[in-house]
C-alpha cells in the first residue's frame, strides 16, 4: 500500500513544479500568473460580466464549489454548467463534446471569463468549450495535469499545468490552486476592499 506521506508529498511536488504559461506558450512565474488571474477576475466583476467554470467528474464538483464561492463570497456573476437536464439533453441529442460549448454559445459574451478544469487536459468537451470561448472573445484560464502537451494547455490566456500523472493527484492540486486564486482575489477585492 502506498504510504500517506508519499501520497501527499507527490501532490506537493506537483504543486512546487507548477508551470504557468500565457496564450503564446511563454512561461510565467507562478506569482505573476496568479496576479494576472486575479486581475482578470476583477475586470470581469467590474464589467458586470460572467464567470463560468467547467469540468468533468471530480472537476465538475470543483467547478460547482468554486462558482458557489465566487457568487456568494466574491459577489461575482459565477455559474458552473452542471445542470443535469442540459448536460444530458445536449449529450444525447447533439454530442457529449458540446455539453459546455452549447451553453457558452447561448450565454457567454465577450468580456466574460471561463475557467476550465481538466486533469488530462484532453477532454473533448473541455477543448471544444475553450475553442468556442476564444471565438467569442471570452477570457480563458485552464487547469490541467498529466501530459505537458495536453490540448487545453494551448488554449488558455493563462494555463496552470501540474506535472503529475494520476487523476487524484491532479485533482487535489487543482483544488489547492483554485482556492489559492480565490483567496488572493478575496484578500485584494473581497467584501470591503476598494
Amino acid at each position: 500500500m502506498e504510504g500517506w506521506t508519499d501520497y501527499f508529498e507527490t501532490i506537493a511536488q506537483g504543486l512546487r513544479a507548477l508551470v504557468v504559461t500565457d496564450r503564446d506558450g511563454r512561461e510565467l512565474p507562478v506569482a505573476d500568473g496568479v496576479s494576472q488571474w486575479v486581475a482578470m477576475t476583477r475586470a470581469t466583476q467590474q464589467r458586470d460580466a460572467h464567470l463560468y467554470i467547467i469540468g468533468n467528474g471530480g472537476s465538475a464538483g470543483m467547478a460547482s464549489h468554486m462558482a458557489a464561492d465566487a457568487a456568494k463570497n466574491g459577489r461575482l456573476r459565477a455559474l458552473a454548467f452542471n445542470d443535469a437536464a442540459l448536460l444530458t439533453a445536449t449529450g444525447n441529442d447533439l454530442a457529449y463534446d458540446q455539453v459546455f460549448s452549447l451553453p457558452l454559445e447561448r450565454f457567454a459574451r465577450a468580456g466574460d471569463l471561463l475557467i476550465a478544469i481538466s486533469s488530462s487536459g484532453n477532454s473533448p468537451n473541455i477543448v471544444r468549450a475553450l475553442e468556442v470561448a476564444r471565438g467569442l472573445g471570452v477570457g480563458t484560464v485552464t487547469l490541467s495535469g498529466m501530459r505537458a502537451d495536453n490540448r487545453a494547455r494551448a488554449l488558455g490566456d493563462l494555463n496552470f499545468y501540474v506535472p503529475v500523472p494520476r487523476y487524484g493527484w491532479a485533482e487535489s492540486a487543482h483544488q489547492v490552486i483554485l482556492h489559492y486564486w480565490f483567496d488572493q482575489y478575496q484578500d485584494v477585492h473581497g467584501p470591503g476592499a476598494s
